[in-house]
């Protein structure tokens, strides 16, 4: 090779790497917030937000839809004020894939700081994660997050925008207690020895009609799981104000009048809790929000703590003390939808002797051969089948018709943007963080990767030994069939927008086929139901969403008459 082309070669090598380092180093947007929010400098992820709609902030406007914004961010350690932080082109951007991507023109933009606080957890490592502030973990209006107003700009990729951050996310003010809703709250010893530091549980209580701490009654308890519920739901003790044809259209179930409806029902049920002959139980909700997600899923794990055992062991015993619950497995059930579902199954397996009863409406995935669209131990990427001359995107929702909202990959790549190892505070990376083993940082070990979607497959290995529902159930059921026979109630409808029903279906293959005991309970489908059918074949979901608390009374009824004790005293039950 001749020397001036070697002197070609080398000057533009030279050249590229130079373009190169401008491309890394250019600031596609700076920012920086005043003293007036802190001065102690903040850890976090430092997020931007960008819409064409001006109808409403940024930061409400990121989600699974094709209908979202923007949102790109950073990771941002000690961030002092006065201090800017920038965003280069390459950084990764939900939905485009960078912010190279995002085409130039007008946007509503918004910079929101999402503050972590840093753990040393019992089992040596140290993280930073997001503190609930009661809230249920939702970064775009977790009080201290602090954020910038909206502000439109021109868009250039080789220009630079500033944005101040001046606002502060305020506090939510608790929930005041009534006659008939009292919210306990708790300090586990369990879960401050796992995070370090005092780490509460709280109840939503619903109190028995007539009760009295001094009477010999005694009561059943009904744990609903669910997500994180700022008061107990569903219970009005006023009629409706709502207008029934009030004109505002549901898009979810396609009715107007919704509000009403969800007043009548609330209403309807204190009308039945109040009356005479209903039967007298202890209803509660719980909150077990996390730095991860809005509830622990009710297990114990690796990377989130003994949530399993502090409810099991320490919350629910301190509740039916107060107001006069039996205090045995017999007289305690479960129920609750999709996560709720899950969470109900999940404590009757692993506690099979501490509850009487599960009923799991469309149920996270239960068996992970069917993790949503995924077998985990047999694919080897989760976002697509491939063959040898093309890829097929894995479906994440479709709508009640089979047609497809939503690509695994796609909601997974949102999760990815607004935060690193599970931080994102939504639902692949609570299942992750649930599910895995800690990793050598001390998050949890990523089942799959965040970006080509390859499966990890010791980490499946590991979920299926430790939260693989029907495994763990098929695998010992010597051990605890006896003690989960007749409890075990599963439902789902038969197009479920996040495919549920798969793991039921295969559930259910396992159930049928079970001896010395036979499981003796039920698994019932939605002819063309949606997410989250719960059993009900008489009335539409937006309506049986509404009647969890009474819907499996009379199974509960047929259970405690052959579970109860004859000395029961229990109240209304006729036993």
């Amino acid at each position: 090779m001749k020397p001036y082309f070697l002197k070609t070669i080398l000057f533009t090598g030279i050249l590229m790497l130079f373009v190169s380092c401008q491309e890394t180093t250019q600031k596609v947007f700076t920012v920086s917030y005043s003293a007036e929010l802190g001065t102690e400098g903040f850890d976090g992820r430092l997020l931007i937000l960008m819409t064409k709609d001006s109808t409403a902030e940024p930061r409400f406007q990121i989600n699974d839809s094709d209908q979202t914004g923007i949102v790109f961010g950073v990771n941002v350690n000690d961030w002092k004020p006065g201090s800017e932080r920038a965003i280069s082109p390459e950084v990764f951007a939900y939905p485009l894939g960078s912010v190279a991507a995002i085409p130039e023109g007008t946007y509503y933009v918004q910079a929101l700081l999402h503050k972590y606080d840093t753990f040393e957890l019992s089992n040596g490592h140290t993280v930073q994660l997001p503190m609930d502030q009661g809230e249920g973990q939702h970064w775009n209006i977790s009080p201290k997050n602090i954020y910038s107003k909206p502000q439109k700009i021109n868009f250039s990729k080789s220009g630079s925008n500033h944005l101040q951050i001046t606002e502060e996310i305020p506090p939510i003010e608790a929930v005041a207690d009534t006659e008939y809703i009292k919210h306990i709250k708790i300090k586990s010893e369990k879960l401050s020895a796992f995070w370090g530091r005092p780490m509460y549980l709280q109840a939503n209580v619903l109190v028995p009609y007539g009760f009295n701490a001094k009477s010999e009654e005694r009561y059943p308890l009904m744990v609903f799981h669910g997500h994180f519920p700022d008061t107990f739901g569903g219970f009005r003790t006023t009629p409706p104000t709502a207008i029934p044809e009030d004109g505002i259209y549901n898009s979810r179930f396609g009715i107007t009048g919704y509000q009403y409806i969800q007043e009548k029902e609330a209403y309807d049920f204190y009308s039945q809790w109040t009356s005479a002959d209903f039967p007298r139980f202890i209803a509660i909700e719980i909150q077990h929000q996390n730095p991860y997600y809005d509830d622990s899923y009710a297990v114990n794990s690796a990377n989130i703590g003994p949530y399993g055992d502090a409810i099991t062991y320490e919350l629910i015993p301190h509740i039916e003390s107060l107001f006069n619950g039996v205090g045995e497995g017999w007289a305690r059930f479960l129920y609750g939808g999709s996560t709720g579902g899950w969470e109900a199954l999940a404590a009757q397996v692993f506690y099979p002797k501490e509850y009487n009863g599960a009923f799991a409406a469309c149920p996270d995935p239960i068996d992970f051969r069917a993790y949503t669209a995924v077998n985990i131990y047999e694919d080897k990427n989760a976002y697509y089948t491939e063959g040898p001359y093309r890829k097929t995107l894995r479906p994440g929702i479709r709508d009640g018709k089979g047609m497809l909202k939503s690509s695994l990959k796609d909601m997974n790549y949102r999760e990815w943007a607004l935060g690193t190892n599970s931080r994102s505070g939504d639902q692949w990376d609570i299942w992750q963080a649930v599910f895995s083993p800690t990793g050598e940082d001390g998050y949890p070990k990523p089942i799959w990767d965040k970006i080509t979607g390859e499966i990890d497959s010791e980490v499946a290995a590991y979920w299926r030994e430790n939260y693989d529902l029907r495994y763990i159930m098929e695998r010992d059921w010597d051990t605890i069939g006896e003690d989960l026979a007749g409890k075990i109630h599963l439902y789902c409808g038969d197009m479920d927008n996040y495919y549920l029903n798969n793991a039921v279906s295969l559930t259910e293959m396992f159930l049928n086929k079970t001896k010395n005991p036979y499981y003796g309970g039920e698994v019932d489908y939605g002819d063309m139901a949606e997410h989250c059918w719960n059993g009900d074949h008489e009335n539409p979901n937006y309506i049986s969403r509404l009647r969890y608390n009474t819907m499996y009374l009379e199974k509960i009824k047929m259970r405690l008459k052959a579970t109860a004790p004859k000395n029961n005293q229990l109240v209304n039950w006729n036993l």
